[in-house]
């Protein structure tokens, strides 16, 4: 149940971003500079680990496939990352300001 309501609390969240004007995820582009050596590291990673060559076109491939397939799961644990880190600064600074707050008599 807790899974649920905290999909329908973000379904609801997202809708009003959106409906505010911000954009949900976008499609995750990299660079040509930056494809070139994600490419390098995954053929690397493919000669040392599994002792398999790859070229780079295969490595490619695979980056774009990680990046539609995969990045969706690292973006969202990025979110929740943010958001957790948002509200714990969130409550530091809400009891910041109760310890700055003047007390207030109400009795006349």
């Amino acid at each position: 149940v807790g899974q649920l309501v905290y999909s329908q609390a973000t379904w609801v969240f997202a809708s009003g971003l959106k409906h505010i004007g911000y954009q949900l995820m976008s499609e995750i582009k990299f660079t040509s500079e930056e494809k070139e050596v994600i490419a390098r590291k995954i053929q690397q990673y493919f000669q040392e680990e599994l002792e398999q060559e790859i070229g780079s076109f295969d490595a490619q491939f695979l980056l774009d496939f990680f990046s539609e397939e995969i990045g969706p799961f690292y973006y969202n644990r990025g979110l929740h990352d943010a958001l957790a880190l948002i509200e714990q600064n969130v409550a530091t600074i809400g009891d910041a300001i109760y310890e700055i707050e003047k007390p207030v008599k109400f009795a006349r």
